[in-house]
Formats: structure tokens, C-alpha cells, sequence
């Protein structure tokens, strides 16, 4: 007779997965946000499959907050939601859903100056918003699922 092997609380198994989710995405945020702080750097014009709408963009007022590439704030917030997945408890998972809900709420304010006053589109702001939007829902996922504080 074998003994079975030990599993995971069902909870615990959730929370992994989230947060591998998690990582996935924000690794895949931070390669979108580098490429585009790196051509912004090196003066380079994005590849784009929106005839030219990613130049115009990336070459509008909006591309910058307060002399700041928006790129780079992107690329800060990727970090540091993949770096709110290694503390523990509470504390990383508010701290990476108020993150992440700061980068969604910005990013609906870039799409609607995207669609409504620069009346272009970027498909790598595009690919950055969407992930966004997974990230504030996988992190959203990751309060509503916590279980809560044993009483003292």
C-alpha cells in the first residue's frame, strides 16, 4: 500500500496559479514597455502594423507625464506588480492590485486620448492596456480569494 501523495489546499492551489498568471503577464508587460521606453531612448520609430499609427502616439503630447515616457511608467508598474507577488500575504496582494488598478485606470485614460484626440491608434498601447486589464482582474482575484486574518 502507497501512501497518496500530500496535495495542496484547494485555496492555496488557486493562489499559485494566479499568481504564476500573474507573473506570465507582467513578464510579458515588461517586454512591451521595454521595447517601447528602449525606442524612445534610442530615438528609433516602432514597428507598426497601423500605418504610422504607433509613430504618431508615440510622438504626441501624451506620450510623456510631466517630461516622463508613459512607457516608462508602464515598465515601472509591470515591476512592480511582479515584485508585489514575493510578499506575502495581505500587503503583496493589496499592494499589487492598487498597482494594477492605477495602470488600468491610466491606460483607459491613454485609449480614450488615443481614440478621441489623437485619433490614432498604437498596437502596442493596445497589447499594454489589455494586459493591464488581465492584471487588475487576476489581482482583484487574488484579494477577493484571501482568506481572512484568524481572530487573535
Amino acid at each position: 500500500m502507497t501512501a497518496a501523495a500530500p496535495t495542496l489546499a484547494p485555496s492555496v492551489s488557486v493562489d499559485r496559479r494566479l499568481r504564476v498568471a500573474i507573473a506570465v503577464i507582467c513578464l510579458v508587460g515588461i517586454a512591451v514597455a521595454g521595447y517601447l521606453t528602449y525606442i524612445h531612448y534610442a530615438g528609433l520609430k516602432p514597428v507598426c502594423f497601423s500605418n504610422g499609427g504607433c509613430e504618431t502616439v508615440q510622438s504626441s503630447r501624451y506620450a510623456k507625464l510631466d517630461g516622463i515616457p508613459v512607457a516608462v511608467l508602464g515598465l515601472l508598474g509591470y515591476i512592480a506588480i511582479l515584485l508585489s507577488l514575493a510578499l506575502r500575504g495581505d500587503l503583496g496582494r493589496l499592494a499589487g492590485f492598487g498597482v494594477a488598478l492605477i495602470g488600468f485606470l491610466f491606460s483607459v485614460y491613454l485609449t480614450y486620448r488615443e481614440l478621441f484626440t489623437i485619433k490614432a491608434i498604437c498596437q502596442w498601447c493596445v497589447s499594454s492596456a489589455v494586459l493591464m486589464t488581465v492584471l487588475v482582474i487576476l489581482t482583484a482575484a487574488r484579494v477577493l480569494r484571501s482568506e481572512p486574518a484568524a481572530p487573535r
